[in-house]
């Protein structure tokens, strides 16, 4: 009898507590500092946009956070996710890898997201918020706070990046369908999408012109609240569920993964997959490489500068140290929404600078041709950002076949395709085309950088 190809948890093994890359760091990450007077923030800096326990996460250094029982009560709908051995793919590569890949897309919106919007919508209602105002781009985080809010009581306004918005209908669909509010951004409802509509009224916009949106809103409103979907330290830290739980089951394989590959816009899903492995390599523990896959038509990490810059268009949020293209950059308009952000995790592009992680970046048709290798073998379609995840993968099996090497692999399949089929439909009829960035573009972002000494 051959090893099982799924691996599945009891649900007693859900995790109940996350963990904090930080606290086994071994250089501390950069400050985030006040745009105005260039300054540490605190706490108050904060206030207006989050709830006092989500700044303390997001500042904390302690390895181990417990996860509130309401958080995990919700958590057991779709939790412990399965790790699965991608064995047929195997077989199609003629690898001597193995392949494992834990799954996310069986949550109820489909991808990783809810992992981190179930509790910013727990500790905005303790705080006892009424609205949370959020951006979106390929509308997996926007749908994951839907359901969060529906869940918790809090009425949620997304503002969805405008050409997701119309590439995508059955997300907005779903967000709506859970109660949310869906806003094609840039929009005319605030000062930062007005004066973008001004500039470019065929504007498709971006993650950076939708988060100032947000961040307007929540900053205008005292019972309105923020809500960020990655990048940020306390998102990346409720994703390590995914990671705590992989280890365990990897172990019921009998096996510890020589590669981690993730797919990487914001970085949520790759922290979650890859920070507890780290972790636990910077304890003394097994080395492993991990590898973030990124879009060539986006590429942060490897073409952006490492540098403090705004988390938004309108520089509405505070200076952030990170692998940036410029606040200002607007990417063309690939189908992996998710993945179209003009900066990176301050924490993952911290542990780059490091030498901690690798990174590459891959055109969106060889992306989807990877993705539907994946499919027509393990049955699963990937979501156009988890299609870069696949790619990585098959790229670091190809490597181990060419040179006769056995290795383990493990990537997260951070969500499904169910609501990208369109994307699929253009690929099929040859329309999906690699769009490239503007190099003039690019430039001009990046000139204009905040000037921190």
């Amino acid at each position: 009898m051959s090893d099982p190809v799924k691996y599945l948890l009891p649900e007693a093994a859900l995790p109940s507590e996350w963990y904090n890359l930080v606290a086994d760091l071994p250089v501390p990450p950069p400050p985030v500092l006040h745009p105005g007077t260039l300054q540490p923030v605190g706490p108050a800096d904060l206030a207006p946009l989050f709830p006092e326990a989500l700044i303390r996460q997001e500042v904390a250094t302690e390895r181990r956070i417990e996860i509130p029982e309401p958080v995990r009560e919700i958590y057991r709908l779709w939790r412990p996710t399965p790790l699965y051995r991608a064995r047929r793919l195997e077989k199609a590569l003629g690898t001597p890898a193995r392949i494992f890949y834990k799954y996310e897309g069986v949550s109820p919106a489909g991808s990783h997201k809810p992992n981190t919007a179930i509790p910013q919508a727990f500790y905005n209602k303790e705080a006892g918020t009424k609205r949370i105002a959020t951006e979106t781009g390929a509308g997996q985080w926007g749908s994951s706070l839907a359901l969060a809010g529906a869940m918790f009581g809090i009425e949620i306004d997304v503002y969805m990046v405008k050409v997701s918005y119309h590439q995508k209908p059955y997300r907005r669909a779903l967000m709506e369908s859970y109660g949310a509010r869906c806003v094609a951004s840039p929009s005319t409802e605030t000062n930062a999408g007005r004066a973008v509509l001004a500039a470019n009224p065929d504007s498709p916009g971006s993650l950076g012109i939708a988060i100032s949106e947000a961040v307007e809103i929540a900053a205008s409103r005292d019972d309105t609240k923020y809500a960020l979907g990655s990048v940020l330290n306390h998102v990346l830290l409720h994703q390590t569920v995914i990671g705590d739980e992989a280890i365990a089951q990897m172990d019921m394989a009998g096996a510890y993964p020589d590669v981690i590959v993730g797919c990487t816009g914001g970085g949520s899903n790759f922290a979650g997959i890859a920070f507890p492995f780290l972790g636990a390599k910077l304890r003394g523990g097994p080395d492993v490489r991990i590898v973030a896959v990124e879009p060539a038509a986006c590429p942060t990490l490897t073409r952006g500068t490492y540098a403090y810059d705004f988390g938004d268009t309108a520089g509405l949020t505070p200076l952030t140290k990170m692998h940036t293209l410029g606040s200002t950059f607007v990417p063309p308009g690939f189908h992996a929404g998710g993945l179209r952000y003009h900066g990176m995790a301050p924490l993952v592009s911290h542990i780059k600078e490091l030498g901690l992680i690798d990174a590459v970046a891959y055109r969106q048709t060889e992306c989807f041709a990877a993705g539907l290798l994946f499919a027509r073998n393990e049955g699963i379609v990937p979501a156009p950002e988890a299609n870069h995840a696949v790619k990585g993968a098959i790229e670091e099996a190809l490597k181990a076949k060419a040179e006769g090497k056995e290795k383990t692999i493990l990537f997260c399949l951070s969500g499904h395709g169910h609501f990208d089929m369109g994307a699929y439909s253009e690929y099929f009829a040859d329309r999906l085309m690699d769009l490239e960035y503007d190099e003039g573009a690019l430039a001009s972002a990046l000139a204009v950088l905040p000037k921190v000494p």
